[in-house]
């Protein structure tokens, strides 16, 4: 039986093909982390504890799926967001660092509010809606999604952390009847917004492996979420109620002004933390 230092060095050499050094490394430890169910600390504290056979046989078999490029996140079924291990795989897409920081934008400006009604668009793996959940003072929470599979992704995730989330199974661009006009305080949305033409910029564990109706949008209407969403949430906000979009970098000018166009009083771009323009909110 191999150590634990040994089995680290074997999982990395062995994907280095699809995931060069120092993602290799990340990996490796990651995915030792998942399977010996320690932290990272523990980890490097035991480097000469062995493998029990049955961790290296999940092992081996993880390791073969990471060598066809495919993503850490849906081999070990798992990922992290805002605080909280949530249960993912092909069915949803993996949530990404920018998102979670639409998510502290929304909890750093809303805290402290009681009994909020949020609606979530697109919900995927339930991530923003269950984020916001956990972190806000809420009244009722809904998730959109016309994915059954997202949506059955989402209600477990929901029910791992005891979260009464109403899930709307349905697509957006048809009537929302479930929720009352002029009722939401919140409407979050990430909608498909990679255009087609990009897909040629994008790895292969992404292009392979994440479903394409959550990324990508038709290069003759990359607009098409945002423009219906827009409309849908000057509907069912409040007066002084907020919308905030995750965005394609390229359209934070086009998107502010079609919320303008809208009706909402005001909107801003914000940029992440690589100063890219990667969120729009705005007030009804």
């Amino acid at each position: 039986m191999a150590t634990v230092q040994q089995t680290q060095q074997h999982i990395r050499q062995s994907i280095q093909e699809a995931y060069p050094e120092p993602e290799a490394g990340a990996i490796a430890q990651r995915l030792l982390q998942h399977v010996l169910r320690k932290s990272r600390l523990e980890l490097s504290l035991k480097q000469q504890e062995l493998i029990t056979t049955e961790q290296e046989a999940i092992i081996k078999k993880a390791i073969k799926r990471l060598q066809q490029h495919e993503p850490i996140q849906y081999v070990m079924e798992e990922a992290h967001f805002y605080g909280l291990d949530l249960f993912v795989d092909k069915r949803v897409l993996i949530p990404r660092p920018e998102t979670e920081e639409l998510v502290d934008l929304v909890v750093k400006e809303h805290q402290g509010q009681k009994g909020l009604h949020i609606l979530d668009i697109c919900a995927g793996s339930g991530c923003i809606p269950i984020a916001l959940a956990a972190n806000l003072n809420t009244g009722k929470v809904y998730g959109l999604e016309v994915s059954d599979g997202a949506l059955e992704v989402a209600e477990i995730n929901a029910t791992r952390y005891n979260l009464p989330i109403r899930w709307l199974h349905q697509d957006v661009f048809e009537p929302v009847q479930s929720i009352a006009s002029a009722s939401l305080d919140i409407i979050t949305s990430n909608p498909p917004y990679v255009l087609e033409l990009e897909k040629e910029q994008m790895r292969e564990n992404v292009l392979e492996y994440e479903p394409h109706l959550a990324l990508f949008v038709l290069n003759t209407d990359p607009l098409k979420y945002y423009k219906r969403i827009a409309i849908l949430a000057y509907e069912l906000l409040k007066a002084g109620g907020k919308l905030y979009f995750e965005i394609n970098e390229k359209y934070g000018q086009e998107v502010k002004q079609l919320l303008l166009d809208s009706g909402f009083g005001s909107a801003q771009v914000v940029q992440d933390l690589y100063g890219k323009e990667r969120i729009v909110k705005a007030v009804k």
